[in-house]
């Protein structure tokens, strides 16, 4: 069953940047912070409820990453509403990626997942 896009259409958007203050590359430690914009471009109100995150660094090591919410908070979207938010990871490489998912739930009892499309965690001049 696919889902209707014009009823459950949740919008995600990411920054991201590299904290050379909180990294420490002779130890193998680089810290990333990214913002993200979620935005209900749907028809019908849903909620965040958990998340679900895939990180992996440039030798392949994986971490998954599922918990409740985001930074604390379950945000609830009306249609056009939006939430951002910040938050991080450490990588033990230079580069890495992260992509995922939200799982959400509309006003109508219908679950669904919102994606996180993949995107780049890089130390400025690493990556031509």
């Amino acid at each position: 069953m696919s889902l209707d896009k014009t009823r459950y259409n949740t919008q995600v958007e990411v920054e991201t940047r590299y904290l050379p203050d909180q990294s420490d590359p002779a130890q193998n430690r680089y810290v990333f912070a990214y913002t993200i914009t979620i935005v209900n471009q749907g028809s019908v109100a849903a909620k965040l409820l958990t998340r679900h995150w895939i990180i992996t660094d440039a030798e392949g090591k994986v971490q998954e990453v599922r918990g409740e919410g985001v930074v604390g908070e379950q945000p609830y979207l009306k249609p056009g509403d939006g939430f951002r938010y910040t938050s991080g990871t450490i990588l033990e490489t230079p580069i890495g990626s992260m992509q995922g998912s939200y799982q959400m739930i509309a006003d109508d009892g219908t679950e669904f997942d919102a994606e996180i499309p993949p995107f780049n965690l890089a130390v400025p001049n690493t990556l031509h």
